[in-house]
């Protein structure tokens, strides 16, 4: 086993023997000849992982931080950083996150949309980047699409009839005015759907209109086929809807909540739409690993950590955000968790934080 009390940086850059379970690929490495014959974003599989494979051809996986907005640098007591640093500017901004980013040694973007406020019946996130944005950031990045309010933490909005006309023409709308944008550039890796959805679960604040589906549905065989039917029609019509505007990108689909019950039927409904199956688990590195475990060998299929955190007690919990271009809690000694969870997979494929 690899000692696990490195700097984080070069952990990143060097990449340990972990647990037996070979080496991992750092990004840039070569694991195939050549170019990648689509020049996007796809998945394989080699020596028994799923691997990300970048329009070169290099097996990778990444680690990408989310949850990046600049308005924190725009308070009336930050003393005009943002106009006299940047420039007032999103273009002369976001280079400089690059490198930070890059200097941090993550490879990519999660999802960029910042939590900008928690409050009692108010819990919303900044605006999501525009296509020249991602441009000027000018680094993989990973994009989530607005097809539906059902996130566990979003308490205002009603939610559509997703077997309806309206549904499936909103989708259209969504895919047309983003993915038609987005469909020929080879540094989005692909699209999420919804932050935690609430399928079968509620959270406080927004049980008026959640879950989806009474739990007490899975109970039945007539029950779990309603789930069934009712998912296959969502991921299809979300599915349909990209892929006519945008045939290229991965679909990583919603990124469920793995610590909150989960439907089976729902997954399964999934399965024929998603490349990559998106979770989001806090705690201790023995419960994610846990989670993420049963649910890679479940579905096997590629899986995606898609929020996490390391807390200063060294666990993956509880959240990390980049707030205005500065980390709210120092990351350079946060490779000993890394370093513990990758030993306990064997299946690795991302992490974003």
């Amino acid at each position: 086993m690899a000692k696990y009390e490195i700097d984080r940086r070069d952990f990143l850059n060097s990449l340990l023997f972990v647990g037996g379970a070979g080496l991992l690929l750092p990004f840039g490495c070569s694991g195939l000849p050549g170019k990648n014959k689509d020049s996007f974003f796809s998945i394989a599989q080699k020596n028994g992982r799923w691997w990300l494979v970048t329009p070169q051809g290099d097996y990778i996986f990444s680690i990408g931080l989310n949850h990046i907005d600049p308005a924190s640098l725009r308070y009336l007591s930050s003393n005009s950083i943002w106009e006299e640093k940047y420039g007032n500017s999103m273009k002369e901004w976001l280079p400089k996150v690059k490198a930070d980013l890059s200097d941090w040694g993550f490879n990519c973007l999660g999802w960029d949309q910042e939590v900008v406020i928690i409050q009692p019946k108010m819990h919303r996130h900044s605006r999501s980047f525009t296509f020249e944005e991602y441009q000027w950031l000018d680094m993989p990045y990973f994009h989530l699409l607005p097809f539906i309010e059902s996130h566990q933490w979003e308490w205002e909005t009603r939610l559509p009839d997703i077997k309806s006309e309206a549904f499936a023409e909103w989708c259209d709308y969504v895919a047309r005015d983003r993915c038609a944008r987005f469909r020929d550039d080879p540094k989005l890796v692909g699209y999420f759907f919804t932050d935690c959805p609430a399928w079968i679960h509620s959270s406080e604040g927004n049980s008026w209109k959640a879950p989806i589906f009474d739990p007490e549905m899975e109970k039945s065989e007539s029950g779990r086929k309603e789930i069934f039917d009712t998912a296959t029609i969502y991921y299809k019509t979300i599915v349909d809807a990209i892929r006519r505007y945008d045939p290229n990108h991965l679909i990583c689909g919603d990124r469920y909540e793995a610590n909150a019950p989960i439907s089976e039927e729902v997954l399964k409904a999934a399965l024929p739409y998603v490349d990559i199956f998106s979770f989001q688990c806090f705690g201790t590195v023995e419960n994610i690993s846990e989670k993420m475990s049963y649910w890679a060998q479940y579905l096997k299929r590629p899986i995606l950590l898609a929020d996490s955190m390391i807390n200063k007690e060294g666990n993956m919990a509880g959240h990390l955000s980049m707030t205005g271009h500065r980390m709210r809690k120092p990351m350079e000694k946060s490779c000993t968790p890394y370093a513990r969870f990758l030993s306990a997979w064997d299946f690795i494929f991302v992490v974003p934080i």
